[in-house]
């Protein structure tokens, strides 16, 4: 089953790291990453650029409107995702479980399974 898992944090928390501490995060997430690489469960992965860089469409009634920002009201932003093709939910549970061990922010994972709408295939 494919499953996207989407990363949560505070921004101005990871932000705030040296970039010492945010390159020995990106090495403890990388064992994690590499285990599911090697079985061929790891689809694509993005670490997302800060809220500052996105711009925004949205559409109430009428014409769309492209606004600066994702304007999002939580204390956490979604900031990447990682795309696997495990056997089930429980799978999927372990992995998010390994990165929160591997990543000292806390945050949280969002666990989603994805449905494919596309006449090809995925390729993972």
């Amino acid at each position: 089953m494919l499953y996207a898992v989407l990363c949560y944090a505070s921004e101005d928390a990871i932000c705030s790291w040296t970039k010492e501490q945010d390159e020995e995060v990106m090495r403890n997430l990388f064992v994690v990453q590499e285990k599911y690489a090697k079985a061929g469960k790891l689809g694509p992965v993005a670490r997302l650029l800060p809220t500052t860089a996105a711009t925004t469409l949205r559409k109430v009634k009428g014409e769309p409107l492209v606004l600066d920002g994702p304007f999002a009201e939580t204390k956490e932003q979604l900031l990447g995702f990682y795309t696997i093709d495990v056997a089930d939910l429980e799978e999927a549970v372990a992995f998010a479980k390994e990165l929160s061990d591997a990543n000292p922010s806390g945050g949280s994972y969002e666990i989603r399974p994805v449905g494919v709408f596309s006449p090809v295939a995925p390729t993972i």
